[in-house]
């Protein structure tokens, strides 16, 4: 099974609590405090691995925690660091923030690891807020919790060339007559169920990557057929080779082409910059003579190179892949195939910034990297540290802006995870 697209759940492990302690021996009554700092929390990281293909393996297993670190301890004994999950994933998978859509990684290059959710960062002991006229604190900071969050997976393949047209055009048969592989073969639509790759050995340059994408007619940009959920796969080709039946069996073959680019216009019109080569399949029928000059003449017009074959037959197919040998070595090497992407950090990477948002249920949301960051460093079980967080609740302006976005006493505020009452 072919599956492409998943949801799932990651949440990095909270940091340790740093801990309360007093040095006690024999002969020393007033040892100082000695409490040890908290372990980190474990991150999760994606690493891309060209071992694996699919996402099936996110099936069943949808929910990623990474184990928190262990709290610190007497004797400045500083907690352990909890290990890092890894979750290997396929070369080509672009990871989005489940509610925004943002891009968060874009998976290409095998190996490359990218940490999405970073554990917490263990609190400090008590030996840390030792000071001269203060020798005996008596707390210690929490350790700062995980980030975590809903995830969609969306595997694009890699290829250098992808094949496309309407079904039973000849698609995987030109794949299975140029590279080794074997995909299911038969005169009849949507014979093939799920994108297939191989690999053409090229005698006139390097090597390249062929995809065969199914499913295409028209209204898949809509959602029709099998095509919209293999179009995404289209976006990362350097190439477009486009079969069409020339036998004008199916229909129209000029009309045919159009109807696909249309498609893939309406689904992204950067996918008809891209070089596209016709190729006319099936010239060992009859019929195909009366179709071919205007399958030329369409490619002509557009620019286009058309090349007739017969994939079963195994004619024409050395000038075809000879053409996208050579379309493939002049291709830029430093195309970009993703639009640029917001990275999911922008609001998070400055200090200051937070975001207010008020829930379906009414109560007030307040994020951002540097609320969060003092709510993991700020212990509010003392009357210290509570008169802390009400002072930067003000100064940073976080309190103006509840009163902006319609906050009225009695209501509730969520600051990283825990729920206080607004009163002035």
């Amino acid at each position: 099974m072919f599956i492409d697209r998943v949801k799932i759940h990651v949440a990095a492990g909270s940091g340790g609590r740093g801990c309360v302690s007093f040095y006690r021996a024999k002969y020393v009554p007033n040892g100082g405090p000695d409490g040890g700092d908290g372990g980190k929390g474990g991150d999760i990281i994606f690493v891309a691995d060209s071992g694996v293909n699919s996402l099936i393996d996110f099936r069943y297993k949808k929910s990623f925690k990474a184990r928190p670190g262990e709290d610190g301890a007497g004797n400045n004994r500083t907690g352990k660091s909890s290990e890092d999950i890894v979750i290997r994933v396929p070369a080509g998978v672009i990871i989005r923030e489940a509610g925004s859509g943002k891009v968060m990684a874009d998976l290409i290059t095998p190996g490359e690891p990218k940490t999405l959710a970073r554990g917490g960062r263990g609190g400090r002991g008590n030996q840390h807020f030792a000071t001269p006229s203060r020798q005996a604190p008596k707390y210690a900071e929490p350790g700062s919790p995980g980030r975590e969050y809903d995830l969609v997976l969306e595997l694009k393949l890699i290829a250098d060339a992808g094949i496309i047209g309407f079904p039973n055009a000849g698609k995987s048969t030109l794949l299975s007559m140029v590279t080794n592989a074997t995909p299911k073969i038969a005169d009849y639509h949507f014979t093939t169920l799920s994108p297939n790759l191989g690999v053409v050995r090229d005698k006139w340059g390097a090597d390249f990557v062929l995809a065969d994408i199914p499913g295409l007619i028209e209204g898949a940009s809509e959602g029709q057929g099998l095509g919209y959920q293999f179009l995404r796969h289209i976006e990362r080709t350097k190439v477009l080779i486009h079969v069409v039946d020339a036998s004008g069996l199916e229909g129209n073959p000029v009309k045919r082409i159009e109807a696909i680019n249309n498609e893939l216009e309406a689904y992204d019109a950067e996918l008809l910059k891209r070089p596209q080569i016709i190729a006319a399949n099936k010239i060992d029928l009859d019929t195909a003579g009366e179709y071919l000059p205007a399958i030329e003449l369409y490619a002509e017009e557009h620019g286009l190179k058309a090349f007739p074959i017969s994939a079963a037959g195994n004619r024409g197919l050395d000038a075809l892949i000879r053409a996208i040998s050579e379309t493939l070595r002049d291709y830029p090497a430093d195309i970009v195939f993703e639009s640029d992407y917001d990275e999911y950090e922008d609001i998070a990477s400055d200090s200051t910034a937070f975001m207010i948002k008020k829930q379906d249920d009414g109560v007030f949301s307040v994020s951002g990297r540097g609320v969060e960051k003092m709510m993991g460093y700020t212990s509010l079980d003392n009357e210290k540290g509570m008169a802390f967080f009400q002072r930067y609740m003000r100064e940073k302006g976080i309190i103006d802006a509840l009163e902006a976005a319609g906050i009225i006493e009695g209501d509730t505020v969520r600051v990283a995870g825990l729920f206080f009452d607004y009163y002035k």
